[in-house]
């Protein structure tokens, strides 16, 4: 198994060496990564006693807040 340190100098190599290039894909990453949560989320509205745990989970105390979630 790599180690931390190990895939931090390969990603240190890579954004170094990609003229910026490397921000096109982090950026699709993390867009993914947003969306998906997004989707999780309201999918889990959808459930029975699903916008209960979303209130629990986050410990929201605002639900004006949150539209989702009232």
């Amino acid at each position: 198994m790599v180690e931390k340190e190990e895939l931090e100098k390969l990603w240190i190599e890579y954004v170094r060496g990609s003229n910026g290039e490397w921000k096109k894909y982090h950026s699709k990453f993390i867009d993914a990564h947003i969306e998906r949560y997004n989707a999780a989320i309201k999918w889990q509205t959808t459930q029975p006693g699903g916008k209960q745990k979303i209130i629990d989970i986050f410990g929201i105390k605002n639900l004006d807040a949150v539209p989702m979630v009232k």
